[in-house]
């Protein structure tokens, strides 16, 4: 018994493992039931918007822009088995129409998004690290900018270079993906929308920048003649992820807001390409007669909205070294 005692006593212990930041802000993350909710939300709706077009087209043979050709007077129908979200003005499926917008919608805020990041993070870090005249000079021209109300600058992006004016380099990448003046302006509109929302995320990115530039890490590099360049974007960006992984997921929603105001001036999202904005906006002329027509795009489109913030702020949450136990 004693040698079977002094046996357990004489055996190493186990280590003892840490936990990484990512992995624990994961852990968080699932501890928080409306960002759950916002991340399962947003699974069914994507999945949804992809598949669901596909899935249609197979099952029915309808089409987002099916307009059905029986000679009689086309007409508005309210929501049946055969069209649970009902029609449109031209006849045209409007479940079709809405998950086919998804995907307009979708791709709007997250490549928008995605050219706000690559702006901000880059010149926020430039600014961050070199300091000085430098940082001073750079980031009183985004105050200027600042005091632009910025849907006015997407405004005149999109009149100046929209239709015939339309920039070679847009006209040739939409041209890979099938052409066409409405393919275009979509196009315009992810570098509009995502060259005026870059301005937070310089500042988040500054920030972090500015608190981390004089860590022994940091030090050590220079010591070593890494080259400035190498120490902003291998060194001190990916350890600036967490709040930019936050204020990209809280941008998107912002920018899908933005695209459907925008479509409502008319200077969105253009047919034959329709988005949750552009639905919603057709649909808001006939509200009295045809309710269905803004109801259903829009609430696809609140619930979308809110999921994000909702997934936003539980990334903040969870990604928030103040709250970490260690």
């Amino acid at each position: 018994m004693n040698e079977e005692t002094r046996s357990a006593g004489n055996q190493p212990e186990a280590p003892i493992t840490g936990s990484s930041l990512w992995k624990d802000a994961w852990k968080r993350l699932l501890k928080n039931k409306l960002s759950v909710f916002g991340l399962i939300v947003m699974g069914i709706i994507t999945l949804a918007v992809v598949f669901g077009p596909i899935i249609i087209k197979a099952t029915t043979g309808l089409t987002p822009d099916y307009i059905p050709a029986d000679g009689n007077l086309i007409q508005s129908f309210p929501p049946s088995w055969q069209h649970p979200m009902g029609t449109d003005e031209a006849g045209r499926d409007l479940l079709s129409r809405v998950l086919q917008g998804g995907r307009i919608s979708l791709m709007v805020g997250i490549i928008s998004t995605f050219v706000s990041l690559i702006v901000g993070v880059s010149y926020g870090a430039i600014a961050g690290y070199m300091g000085g005249r430098i940082d001073n000079v750079m980031m009183r021209l985004v105050d200027i900018i600042y005091a632009i109300p910025y849907i006015l600058i997407v405004i005149v992006l999109l009149s100046v270079f929209g239709g015939q004016n339309t920039p070679g380099w847009i006209e040739s990448l939409a041209g890979v993906f099938g052409g066409g003046s409405g393919l275009s302006q979509i196009f315009l509109l992810f570098f509009a929308l995502g060259l005026v929302s870059w301005l937070t995320m310089a500042r988040v990115v500054r920030g972090q920048i500015l608190s981390l530039k004089n860590q022994e890490f940091v030090l050590a590099a220079r010591a070593t003649g890494v080259s400035t360049p190498a120490i902003i974007f291998k060194h001190l960006v990916p350890n600036a992820l967490g709040p930019v992984i936050v204020y990209a997921t809280l941008t998107i929603p912002s920018v899908m807001l933005t695209e459907a105001f925008l479509s409502f001036l008319g200077i969105g999202v253009q047919a034959p390409f329709a988005s949750w904005g552009s639905l919603a906006s057709d649909g808001i002329k006939n509200i009295a007669i045809f309710p269905w027509q803004l109801i259903f795009p829009g609430v696809t489109m609140a619930l979308t909205l809110f999921s994000l913030n909702f997934l936003g702020d539980g990334l903040r949450d969870a990604l928030d070294p103040q709250t970490r136990k260690f």
